[in-house]
C-alpha cells in the first residue's frame, strides 16, 4: 500500500465560495478540455450523443433546492472534485502506489502508467471524486492541473486551474493554505470555510464558502396597477380588433 508524507511543503488547493457559484458549468467544461488535451490519458466519451451516454468528468457541479428554517426556498449549486485530503484514503488503499501525494506542494495525483484499473481508491474516497476511464482503464481525478499552474510559458494570470481562470462569477479561488496570508487562507478565515464531511476524518485541503443570508423584503414591492388609457382601442388597433372579430 502507499504511505503519505509525514508534511508538505504547501498545501495547495481550493476555496469554493456557494454564494456566489451560479451553476453555470463553465469549470466543468474548462476542466474536460485541458484535461482532454494535456495531462495524462485524454478524458474518454462513449456514445456522447445517443441514448446512453458516458464519459469521464474531473469535476462536476451539483444543484440542491435548500430550505432554510427562517427564508424562502433557494437553489444551491454545489461544485465537487478531488479534494486533496491530508489523510486521503484513496493514497493509502492503492496497491500499486499509482496514487500519492505529492512531498512539495500536497497535491493528489495518480501515476497512470503504474495504474491498474482496480478501482480501490475510488471505493476508498468518500466524496466520490474518482472516476474509472472505461476506456484507458485507469482512475482519473483532479490534479489542480499541475501541468498548468507551473507552466512558465504562460502568462502568470493563467497558471492556475483551468476551473479557477473560467470561472465567470468569480466562486472558485486558488492558493496556499500553508500560508496565513495567501487569498485562501484569509478568505477560509473571514467567510467561515467549511471542510466537505469533516467526520469522515480525511482533512480536505479545499474548503467551501457557506451561502450567506439573503436580504428579505418586508414591505409590498408589487407593482401598482394602472389604469387603463383608453375605454376602446383606437387607430390601427380599432381597425385590428374589428378585422380579428369579423374573422
Amino acid at each position: 500500500m502507499t504511505t503519505l508524507p509525514d508534511h508538505t511543503e504547501k498545501k495547495l488547493g481550493l476555496v469554493i465560495d456557494l454564494d456566489t457559484c451560479v451553476g453555470c458549468h463553465a469549470c466543468v467544461t474548462a476542466c474536460k478540455g485541458w484535461n482532454t488535451e494535456n495531462y495524462g490519458v485524454a478524458l474518454s466519451d462513449n456514445d456522447a450523443y445517443g441514448g446512453d451516454p458516458v464519459g469521464t468528468f474531473l469535476n462536476r457541479v451539483h444543484a440542491f433546492e435548500v430550505q432554510p428554517s427562517n427564508g424562502a426556498a433557494q437553489t444551491i449549486h454545489f461544485p465537487k472534485s478531488c479534494l486533496h485530503c491530508d489523510d486521503a484514503p484513496c493514497v493509502t488503499v492503492c496497491p500499486t502506489g499509482a496514487s500519492y501525494k505529492r512531498v512539495e506542494d500536497g497535491i493528489v495525483l495518480v501515476d497512470e502508467d503504474a495504474c491498474i484499473g482496480c478501482g480501490l481508491c475510488a471505493w476508498a474516497c468518500p466524496y466520490g471524486a474518482r472516476e474509472l476511464d472505461q476506456s484507458a482503464g485507469v482512475m482519473k481525478k483532479c490534479t489542480l492541473c499541475v501541468d498548468r499552474i507551473y507552466n512558465e510559458n504562460l502568462p502568470e494570470e493563467d497558471r492556475v486551474p483551468a476551473c479557477v481562470r473560467t470561472c465567470p462569477a468569480g466562486a472558485r479561488h486558488f492558493g496556499d493554505f500553508s500560508d496565513p496570508e495567501s487569498n485562501v487562507s484569509r478568505l477560509t478565515a473571514e467567510r467561515g470555510g467549511m471542510d466537505l464531511m469533516p467526520e469522515q476524518g480525511t482533512k480536505p485541503v479545499n474548503k467551501y464558502l457557506p451561502p450567506r443570508a439573503k436580504d428579505r423584503l418586508t414591505a409590498d414591492t408589487t407593482a401598482p396597477q394602472l389604469k387603463p388609457v383608453a375605454d376602446s382601442p383606437k387607430g390601427f388597433l380599432a381597425w385590428l380588433d374589428k378585422t380579428l372579430e369579423a374573422l
